[in-house]
């Protein structure tokens, strides 16, 4: 059964760097994450740091708790049986959706990071959603950037989107490596959400896709609940 919240011809994507569910008052309250995305009424979802870091990296928002998220579900991207997504990148996408070929990518750089697509058909025409969390090393940044263009490149051709934490502060240079194929877009400042200062979340469309609105999430709990605030974004194709 399709979702009534589908909007035909039209999505809306967030991207969502949730910290763990560690919130600015140092509490991890994975609910709090998941009142912030419910009220955002996203089509699909980017999560980074949605898993813990040791062992088998058990996903930071339980599926009890994912389960109060009407009519939004989980991409699986697990890196184990107890993961949400892959190095922490996770994916949700609005029921009526469909999920076809999923993509994981293994980035180069001082830490270990990675990348995720996912084959998408929704009421708005085929589209490829990406979701990452480039490293804190602008190097790094560099050469992760180029390889996701490169990995993109062997793929079948299809209207692509990327959303997700690129730790570039600057809105001017570090992500030419991504300028080349894709419009970057900065919805506004982010970080710390407590007082937002830096644009470090951002939204890459590929061509045949527009950006009707953007924005940041400002709402509570949105300022207590991770040390960054979810942006979003309103596609269609051109």
């Amino acid at each position: 059964m399709t979702d009534p919240h589908l909007r035909p011809g039209r999505l809306r994507l967030v991207s969502y760097n949730i910290r763990k569910a560690l919130g600015t008052d140092r509490r991890r309250n994975p609910g709090r994450i998941c009142n912030v995305i419910a009220a955002m009424e996203p089509d699909i979802v980017v999560l980074q740091e949605a898993d813990l870091r040791l062992g088998a990296r058990p996903t930071a928002l339980p599926l009890t708790e994912l389960a109060h998220l009407e009519g939004l579900h989980v991409v699986d991207f697990g890196q184990s049986a107890k993961s949400l997504g892959w190095h922490g990148n996770a994916m949700l996408v609005r029921e009526g959706i469909g999920i076809g070929a999923l993509h994981r990518m293994v980035l180069p750089g001082f830490e270990p990071r990675g990348a995720i697509f996912a084959d998408l058909d929704t009421p708005a025409g085929p589209l490829r959603v990406g979701g990452l969390h480039l490293g804190l090393l602008r190097g790094s940044r560099r050469l992760q950037l180029s390889h996701i263009v490169d990995e993109l490149d062997r793929l079948p051709p299809r209207p692509t989107v990327m959303g997700g934490d690129l730790n570039e502060w600057s809105e001017r240079v570090g992500l030419g490596r991504l300028a080349k194929r894709f419009e970057i877009h900065a919805p506004g400042r982010s970080y710390h959400a407590r007082r937002p200062v830096a644009a470090l979340d951002r939204i890459a469309t590929g061509p045949g896709l527009v950006i009707e609105e953007s924005g940041v999430w400002h709402a509570q709990p949105a300022p207590a609940a991770s040390d960054h605030l979810p942006i979003w974004a309103d596609l269609h194709h051109d």
